[in-house]
């Protein structure tokens, strides 16, 4: 079986993976009765993880049929890892920050696989899968307008349902402006450097790959 076809079946797993994941924690956040148990699809992390799901299928589907990938798939493709990827370190950052407040943070299975194994082993995949092709720099901005989006919506949105998905935009429990534009700032560098380093690994590959001249 050729490289290609082994890769196209890991994806097909990841995608089925995710997808279990995303249901039960859909489930699992609905049984607490809670307001973001009700707000599920307001998380970025389980946004992007529905384009990782997509996304992975139809990568598997290219990986069949076809000896590289398009360049329109391998820009999407960074695109969502650098959603999934920063959404996983976010979430890192919450629970580490929770544990120092004394605040309980529960994290069933389906959040370990969404957070920290699925972004691992795709990032692990960025590295290894063959037929890639490089991607330029403009990815970086690019990677930031989802984030700004999903987020300026947050902002509307909170004040009307009474709840933010994460307590550094919930200008209850920030200080002031100053810390949440701090914190703000941070989460979008952490997106453009995220996308930086994808970027760059692509293109190391890719001069990895080229034949030398004879």
């Amino acid at each position: 079986m050729r490289a290609r076809t082994i890769f196209g079946v890991l994806r097909l797993a990841a995608a089925a993976a995710c997808a279990v994941a995303l249901v039960h924690r859909l489930f699992w956040g609905l049984s607490s009765r809670t307001i973001a148990g009700e707000n599920f699809f307001a998380y970025l992390t389980v946004q992007s993880n529905c384009a990782l799901v997509v996304v992975l299928v139809i990568g598997a589907v290219l990986a069949f049929v076809r000896a590289a990938d398009p360049r329109w798939f391998t820009v999407a493709l960074s695109l969502v890892l650098t959603w999934t990827i920063t959404a996983g370190l976010a979430f890192a950052l919450i629970v580490w920050q929770a544990g120092l407040r004394g605040i309980r943070v529960d994290v069933p299975w389906s959040d370990q696989l969404l957070h920290f194994w699925l972004p691992a082993c795709t990032a692990l995949a960025w590295l290894l899968t063959p037929g890639h092709r490089g991607v330029s720099w403009w990815i970086v901005p690019a990677s930031l307008a989802f984030p700004l989006a999903w987020g300026g919506v947050t902002m509307w949105r909170g004040p009307v349902v009474g709840w933010y998905p994460y307590y550094f935009l919930d200008p209850r429990q920030v200080s002031g402006p100053p810390e949440f534009l701090l914190t703000s700032a941070v989460a979008l560098a952490i997106f453009a450097l995220v996308a930086a380093v994808l970027v760059l690994v692509s293109r190391m590959r890719r001069r990895g790959h080229e034949r030398p001249p004879v």
